[in-house]
Order: C-alpha cells, then sequence, then structure tokens
C-alpha cells in the first residue's frame, strides 16, 4: 500500500520481540484468547455511542442442544460479518439468546422424572415447571460454552432466553393486541396431533416420510346403490359422516342424496355431492371422516355433516364395538380383518408405499385429530410480509429464493399457535363460570373468583420467537437499545427455516414496529452435508461433532472449512480432509510470519515511496490492494467461498510461496533494497492478518499482536483499498512466475530432486527477469555455469532461454523412453476423442455434458502431446 495507507495506531514499539512457539498448538491458544476477548469487552455493544449501528440476531438454539455442524457453519457466517464491521467502526451487536424450545424441553425432564417412577402429573403444573426452570439452570444452555470455543463474537451481557421476564412481557403485549385486532381467535379445526408428545405441531414441523403401508379397497352399500372407496387409514372409517363424489360425475348422479351403509357399524350415511373430489383418481367416490382429515373436515363444514371422533390423544379407538381400546395401527388390521370376513374388501395392495407425517421431534406418525385451538389469522399479516419484498424494503439473498418466499408467505394458512404442554408460554386468557372469555394484558389483573380459570395450554413456541429481532431488545419498552438496533441489518440464516422462522418474524415485527420489517436483508444458507453431498445423520453414521475436530485440528481450522465452502442458498459438501488441508494453512501463516519477523519484517514507519520499490514489493503491495477491493465486494454479496478462496490463495500462493521467497535473496544481500522489503513484508502480512481475522479470529489474533506489539486485531481498523496498482510490476513478477514455474516442472518431469542443485545458464537479457536472476537461481536452486559447462538441455520460456546441464543427473536413455511412452498414450487418446468429436451421429445422440466432456479429453491430450514433445526436445542428445 502507499504512504496515505491506514496506519497501525500510535503505540506500537519497535523491534518487537519475537515470541511465537516454532509450531501453532491451537488449544494453547484459543481459549485464551477468547477469555480476554470477553473480559475486555471487545463483543459488547454501546446503544449510546454516535457510531453507525449494525445488529445480527442469533437463530436462537434449543436450551436443550449442542453445537452441531450446522450451528458451527451459521455462526462463522454471522462472526465473520460482525467482525468485519466492528472493524469497520461499527457499533456492532451480535445479539445472543436461546430458545425454551417447548416440546424438547418438556419431553427430556419427562424422560428425567420417568426414571424416577413419576410422572409430571404426579408434581403438577406448578412444581413441573419449576423442575424444568431447575433443570435449565443446571443442564440446559450448554451449547453457550461451546460458542465461546468456535470464537463466537456475541454481545454476552445481552444473552437472552425467551421465557426471560423482558420477554414473556412482550409475547403478552403482543398477544393481546393481536387479540384485540381479531387477529387471534379460538376455533375447533383438524391440527396436526403427536401421539406421543400429546400436543398439536405446525404444518412446518411435520416431516413427511416414504413409509410402507397398505391400500385397501372398501365397498359402502349394496346392488346399484353400492361404492367402492380406496384408505390408507381403514380405522378412520368408523368415523366416517358421508361418501362424497363429484358433481358431474355421471356414475353417481343417481346416488347423490341418498344414502348407504357404513359397513361394521350400522349407520347409514349420506351420499354427498363436492367439487373437491377428482373422479379420475381412483373409483371417483371418498368416504368423508370430518373429525379425522382437513379435506375431509372442509368437506363436512359445506355439507353441515357431524364431526364424529373415533381416537383419542393417543391413537386409541373410542367408538362402540369390538375395536374400542385398540392402538389405531392394531386396529386398522382388525378392521381390514372384519371387512374382509364379511366381503367387503375389493382390492388390497399391500406394500403400498406412501407419503405420511411424522413428528419431527419424536418421529412418531402424525395423526389429523379435530380440536379446539388458538390461531392467528394470517392473512393481513402475511401480505404486509409479502409486501416488504416485492417494494424491496428487504432483500432476499440469493434473489433466486424469493420464490420460495413466496410460494409459502402468498399461501400460508391460519396458523396454530396453542400447545398442549406445561412449559411455554401459558395463553393469557381467562375462562369464566359463564362462558366468559378475557384476554389479560402484561399489567392487567386477570379475573378473580369462584369458577375462574386460565387457558391450560401454552403457545408454540415460534410465536416467541417471532419477536426475537425487538423483544431482546426491551420492546414493548422504548428503549435506547431498541432504537439504536432496530431493525436489524442482515439475517443469515438456513433456507430450512424460511417458513418456520423467517416468515413468522417478518409478520410479528411489520406489526409490532408500525410497519419497518425486521430487518433490511434476509441472507439464506444452504445446509451442511458430508463430503458426498448426503445429509448428515446419526442414523446414517456420518453425523459429525464439530468439537472433535476443534480439539484435533482448531477452531480456525473449522471455521474456515466452513466458510470455503459457503456458496449463497446452496448445501455446503464437507470432509475431515477439508478440514486438515485448514489446518495446514492455519499453520502456514503462523510459520511464515514467523519467518518474516525472524528476519526483521516491521510494521514501523511509513512505507517508502513506489520509487525506492524493487518491483516484486510493488507487485505485491499492488496485488494487496486489488485483494483488499475484492474482498470487500464479496463480503457486502455474502459470497464467503468466494472471499475464503480469494483470501487463501492471495496468502499461501502469493504471499507466503512467492514474496516471501523473493524477498530471501534481498534480505542476503542486505542494504536500502532489504530495509524497504522489510517494512513492505511486515505491511503486507499486518493487512493480510486484518482481512483474515473475521474468518480465523484465533492465529491472526496471536501472530497481529506479536507482529504490531498492539494490544488485539478484533477493534483495529479494517483494510481500506488505496488504490495503489502497478500493473507493469505484476506483469514482470508474472513473467518471473511463468519462467520458475516452467522449469519447476521440467526438473519434476525429469526426476530431479527439489533440492537438488543443477549448473545453468539464464539467458535473460532484453527481457524484464534480468534483475531478477539472483532470485530466480535460488528458487530454481541453479547453480552459476562452471568451466566445462554442457547445456543438455535449453528450455525458451516467457522470452527467455533456460540451459541446464543435466550430464549425470538423470538417466537420459530411462527417461526418453518413459516420455516415448506417454507420447504414444497422448496421441491415442487424441486420436479416438477426435474421431468421437467427427462423428455426427454420434454427436446427434449423446447428451451434451458427455460430448463437453470429451471436448475437455482431447483438450488435455493436445496440451500433453505440445508438453511432452518439448520434454523429449529438451533431453539432451536430441
Amino acid at each position: 500500500m502507499t504512504e496515505n495507507t491506514q496506519r497501525p495506531q500510535d503505540g506500537a514499539h519497535p523491534s518487537a520481540p519475537i515470541d511465537l512457539p516454532t509450531q501453532y498448538a491451537p488449544a494453547d491458544v484459543e481459549g485464551r484468547l477468547y477469555e480476554r476477548w470477553v473480559a475486555r469487552g471487545y463483543f459488547e455493544a454501546d446503544a449510546g455511542s454516535g457510531k453507525e449501528p449494525y445488529t445480527i440476531v442469533i437463530p436462537p438454539p434449543n436450551v436443550t442442544g449442542s453445537l452441531h455442524l450446522g450451528h458451527a457453519f451459521e455462526h462463522t457466517l454471522i462472526d465473520a460479518l460482525t467482525r468485519r464491521k466492528r472493524m469497520q467502526g461499527y457499533e456492532t451487536l451480535w445479539q445472543p439468546g436461546m430458545d425454551h424450545a417447548g416440546i424438547a424441553t418438556q419431553n427430556v425432564v419427562e424422560r428425567e422424572l420417568a426414571k424416577e417412577g413419576k410422572s409430571r402429573h404426579d408434581l403438577g403444573r406448578e412444581e413441573f415447571v419449576q423442575r424444568v426452570w431447575k433443570w435449565k439452570s443446571e443442564s440446559g444452555g450448554q451449547i453457550s460454552g461451546q460458542m465461546r470455543r468456535l470464537g463466537d463474537g456475541v454481545a454476552w451481557s445481552r444473552e437472552r432466553f425467551t421465557m426471560d421476564e423482558g420477554l414473556s412481557r412482550a409475547v403478552q403485549t403482543i398477544f393481546k393486541r393481536l387479540y384485540e385486532d381479531e387477529l387471534i381467535y379460538r376455533a375447533e379445526r383438524i391440527i396436526n396431533w403427536c401421539p406421543r408428545c400429546l400436543t398439536a405441531i405446525s404444518d412446518i414441523e411435520v416431516e413427511y416420510q416414504d413409509d410402507e403401508g397398505e391400500l385397501v379397497s372398501i365397498r359402502y352399500g349394496e346392488g346399484d346403490s353400492a361404492l367402492v372407496v380406496a384408505t390408507t387409514r381403514a380405522e378412520t372409517m368408523l368415523g366416517d359422516t358421508a361418501v362424497a363424489v363429484h358433481p358431474e360425475d355421471e356414475r353417481y348422479a343417481h346416488l347423490v342424496g341418498t344414502e348407504v351403509e357404513l359397513p361394521l357399524t350400522g349407520r347409514r350415511i349420506p351420499v354427498v355431492a363436492d367439487e373437491h373430489v377428482d373422479p379420475e383418481f381412483g373409483t371417483g367416490a371418498v368416504k368423508v371422516t370430518p373429525a379425522h382429515d382437513p379435506n375431509d373436515f372442509e368437506i363436512g363444514r359445506r355439507h353441515g355433516l357431524p364431526n364424529l371422533e373415533v381416537l383419542d390423544e393417543r391413537g386409541i379407538i373410542t367408538a362402540h364395538g369390538p375395536f374400542q381400546g385398540l392402538d389405531r395401527f392394531e386396529a386398522r388390521s382388525a378392521i381390514v380383518g372384519a371387512l374382509r370376513s364379511e366381503g367387503r374388501i375389493t382390492a388390497e395392495k399391500r406394500p403400498y408405499t406412501h407419503s405420511v407425517g411424522h413428528c419431527s421431534r419424536c418421529k412418531t406418525t402424525i395423526e389429523p385429530r379435530l380440536s379446539m385451538q388458538w390461531w392467528v389469522r394470517t392473512g393481513p399479516l402475511a401480505k404486509a410480509a409479502g409486501d416488504a419484498v416485492r417494494d424491496g424494503r428487504v432483500a432476499v439473498h440469493p434473489k433466486e429464493m424469493e420464490s420460495r418466499y413466496f410460494g409459502w408467505i402468498d399461501n400460508l394458512h391460519d396458523w396454530c399457535i396453542s400447545r398442549q404442554l406445561w412449559w411455554g408460554h401459558r395463553i393469557p386468557v381467562w375462562y369464566g363460570p359463564d362462558g366468559e372469555m378475557v384476554c389479560v394484558g402484561p399489567d392487567e389483573e386477570p379475573p378473580g373468583g369462584e369458577g375462574w380459570h386460565q387457558e391450560t395450554d401454552v403457545l408454540d413456541t415460534w410465536f416467541s420467537s417471532a419477536l426475537w429481532p425487538f423483544s431482546t431488545l426491551g420492546w414493548p419498552e422504548r428503549t435506547e437499545s431498541l432504537a439504536k438496533f432496530y431493525p436489524n441489518s442482515v439475517l443469515v440464516t438456513g433456507y430450512d427455516i424460511l417458513f418456520f422462522w423467517v416468515a413468522r418474524m417478518m409478520m410479528f415485527g411489520l406489526y409490532a414496529m408500525d410497519g419497518t420489517p425486521p430487518f433490511h436483508t434476509i441472507a439464506l444458507h444452504g445446509m451442511v452435508r458430508d463430503q458426498f453431498g448426503k445429509k448428515m445423520s446419526k442414523s446414517f453414521g456420518n453425523a459429525v461433532d464439530p468439537l472433535d475436530w476443534m480439539d484435533e485440528y482448531g477452531s480456525d481450522a473449522v471455521r474456515f472449512t466452513l466458510a470455503r465452502g459457503a456458496n449463497p442458498g446452496t448445501d455446503v459438501p464437507i470432509g475431515e480432509d477439508w478440514v486438515q488441508a485448514s489446518r495446514n494453512f492455519a499453520n502456514k501463516i503462523w510459520n511464515a510470519t514467523r519467518f518474516a519477523m525472524m528476519n526483521g519484517a516491521t510494521v514501523e514507519g511509513g512505507l517508502p515511496p513506489a520509487a525506492e520499490l524493487s518491483a516484486a514489493d510493488r507487485w505485491i503491495l499492488s496485488r494487496l490492494n486489488s485483494v483488499v477491493a475484492e474482498v470487500d465486494a464479496y463480503y457486502e454479496d455474502y459470497q464467503f467461498s468466494k472471499l475464503s478462496e480469494t483470501l487463501f490463495h492471495f496468502a499461501w500462493d502469493e504471499v507466503f510461496d512467492w514474496y516471501v521467497e523473493l524477498t530471501k535473496t534481498t534480505f542476503q544481500q542486505g542494504g536500502a533494497a532489504a530495509e524497504a522489503s522489510r517494512r513492505v513484508l511486515g505491511e503486507v502480512l499486518e493487512v493480510t492478518l486484518r482481512l483474515l481475522h473475521p474468518v480465523v479470529p484465533f492465529v491472526t489474533e496471536e501472530l497481529w499482536t506479536t507482529l504490531t506489539g498492539r494490544e488485539t486485531v478484533v477493534t483495529a481498523d479494517w483494510p481500506t483499498d488505496s488504490g495503489f496498482r502497478d500493473q507493469a510490476a505484476e506483469s514482470e513478477i508474472e513473467t518471473v512466475r511463468q519462467l520458475v514455474t516452467e522449469v519447476r516442472r521440467f526438473r519434476a518431469d525429469q526426476g530431479l530432486q527439489p533440492g537438488q542443485k543443477v549448473p545453468a545458464r539464464l539467458e535473460l537479457a532484453g527481457t524484464a527477469l534480468g534483475a531478477h536472476e539472483d532470485a530466480i537461481r535460488q528458487l530454481l536452486r541453479l547453480q552459476p555455469e562452471t568451466e566445462g559447462f554442457n547445456a543438455t538441455a535449453t528450455l525458451p520460456v516467457a522470452g527467455a532461454r533456460v540451459a541446464l546441464d543435466l550430464s549425470g543427473a538423470i538417466d537420459v536413455e530411462a527417461e526418453r523412453k518413459r516420455l516415448t511412452k506417454d507420447l504414444a498414450a497422448a496421441e491415442k487418446e487424441l486420436a479416438q476423442t477426435t474421431a468421437k468429436l467427427g462423428n455426427e451421429s454420434f454427436l446427434a445422440k449423446a447428451p451434451e455434458q458427455v460430448v463437453d466432456k470429451i471436448r475437455g479429453r482431447r483438450q488435455t491430450a493436445e496440451a500433453d502431446i505440445e508438453r511432452i514433445s518439448a520434454q523429449l526436445a529438451a533431453l539432451p542428445g536430441a
């Protein structure tokens, strides 16, 4: 960078001693550094400062959870964003906290009680809730400590929990407002019911998978009035209250308005005409069970059918008769058997694979069930959430994810928010002895007197987490933090919870905050998968505990691996060998910095004028500024993979492998040029460490503070592009790199060891390479030509010529045979691929990707032929 480049702050003492071990040991560094960062308050946010705010809320992990690779991935991205913004001078808040996870947490505590031979009912509601709080204080929230291991720069003093007093107040406040605006109501509807968790769950908490079952066709009625219906849930027929056909289906027109007998029950049920029925599917007649199927419920409402419940909350048959008391799956077999014995089964298909909903927490098969529940009327809220994206107030990144968002938000059903649990925000509604219903706000006294009682259900966990962007800042109070940090700058989260959480935050944020959306940008990332692209799962045997990798390779290695794979909106494959490679990168940063400091690299004083710098110095400074600009652009576009790749190749390939090597000769020669290069090397390392810090914070902190003598890189200035560019120097050094690379390749092809010295004559006159002869010889292990020099191989490269004396260094005849064999193989490959690409019939039939692959093979063969021919020509005696 030029002289006007941002400098380290004053106070860095000159000639700081090199206090770095010979090897980097993450375990000796990470915990110590993180505790120092927290103790010094680097991650805290001051609502009273005059700085421009930058806010991100953590997607709150469950209090029952522990750090998994998905968390580590997401937290790495958020931490990188916030660390950079902090260095850029923003008042940066990364808001931490946890979700109370209603169902999951209650299940954990109930399992503990079961070990004692008790259930929650033995304790009663109040004592059970106290037991959950006790579990939370003793065993919950272990993920907080694991976040520290990863290096999360969150404002720990602001940590919140969705059951905190302040957040509970926020929940009561918004519930009351929604209720008074008639956006919350109570109604009997079909919901997703988990017979294991004994609660309603939302549509998005149902996981669908292909199960093997049976499809049976059952004849209802006799003779001309008979109809055949097909079902995979034969047990629900006990609750049928009609058979439906399409109004225009002529096959059944004569039966509409009549009744048929329901087998096994003796009841007679009507035949109704409803447009929901698809006449082309199956027999065109469907059984209608309004109390146990959402579509049937709507048919029932349209035709005034009774809702007959035949399954209880645990999936046990309640209908009178021989099936009463049977589990739903036992009853299914028993009922099919009874129907078969009466000759009512007209067809059976088993196994019949079909999509079946399961509880996302306990994996139990979901049962559609008629139930009185509390609902959010989502229509106007969802429209506002859709409009905020359409009119540009909120950007979805990547933009192609907008269609997923609109596909959900534009077709959102009313949201069932009540859960039949004891752990959670209890719905603030009281019922009176004469049917009264009163919603109570946070500062209001509930009604008293005989017969009054509070609703026993609690709210869906997503209800409270939908308030997260503003409830964590003190809402409903108009706090200083709320004024400063709302709306949030960006939400970073997985596309898989776009519907669970993002849409709900949008609806509630716009509603509660007077039309101001909760964030300006929604940056969606993908899911972490194994190296083969398969979803990670304990059942698959491919799940990884990131803490194991942190123990083995260090947190920086895990973070860099995850960031390097993070393309917006796409899944991230990851394997242990990639983490090993990232560990090697951290070691490379350490070793190169240590070497540079041992050779006098310094950050003291200003940079010398460009006229006093060597071409290598000007090249690396020019490249450094370009990299600063590239990295900034990638950050603004959430291109974590590209910025990580840019930093990796610049640091490893250009700084460590080339510039450090090029400076060795200069340092050996000494003088003003060496002093200038030492200052440039210090500059480049210092800026590179700052650029790397947001992604790999630990190793960069240890190295940067040692290099500069300053307190921390966490609050150092983010690098800026000074605009310095030197295309001539870049071109000159690129020519050096080209020559060295080609000669190295030739040496390797001849079987020479990397350190083996070879006499050589360099003919560099008339090129830009003349000033670099000493460096070229050192890089290539080339000795000066001596008496008796015999140029057995000559390489024309980059306008220059390199003559090598390989006498006695290689077995020329053996090498000629090997290369001749390789040349024949390459020529054969070229002939075969050329023939295929000349075959019109093949080109017409083959898929485009196959043709492209063959074109690539031909190009490779052509390049191989050129390379091997040049090697043969360079051999002695050619």
